[in-house]
């Protein structure tokens, strides 16, 4: 079963190659490896390891974590909802303190969905009167 993927891993980067109409020998060239080894990967004879792959994503102009993902390097996971996207791009927060945020964040989004909370409904607290203008004056009900 690992040949398959070492030749799916192939077939993706000549289909994105085709798609974006570079020839073998153009990406060889601004990727910065040789033709004859690029022909061995697209034909599933040769396994790339991650910093080939991040070349060919170069040349190609696509996502490393795309070629990650088609070889098996990684897990493909469910696209970012902005909260999550927001802490992954932090400059200011370390990788840990990131990690536990996203940990926090997805125990919650766990929560709601076993309480069968809908993204974006509204709270369930009735919504506070609006504050008073100035000088108005607000009659009490009692």
């Amino acid at each position: 079963m690992a040949s398959s993927k070492v030749g799916s891993i192939g077939e993706y980067i000549r289909e994105q190659r085709t798609r974006a109409k570079i020839s073998l020998r153009q990406l060889a060239d601004v990727s910065g490896i040789s033709n004859p080894y690029l022909s061995q990967i697209e034909r599933g004879l040769r396994k790339p390891s991650a910093e080939i792959l991040q070349q060919i994503a170069k040349g190609l102009r696509i996502s490393a974590e795309a070629l990650y993902v088609q070889a098996g390097i990684l897990e493909e996971r469910e696209a970012d909802t902005d909260a999550q996207a927001a802490i992954r791009a932090d400059l200011i927060l370390t990788e840990r303190q990131k990690q536990v945020l996203l940990d926090i964040y997805a125990s919650f989004l766990k929560e709601n969905e076993a309480d069968g909370v809908n993204a974006g409904s509204e709270s369930e607290e009735a919504p506070e009167d609006p504050a008073p203008e100035p000088g108005e004056r607000r009659e009490e009900v009692g």
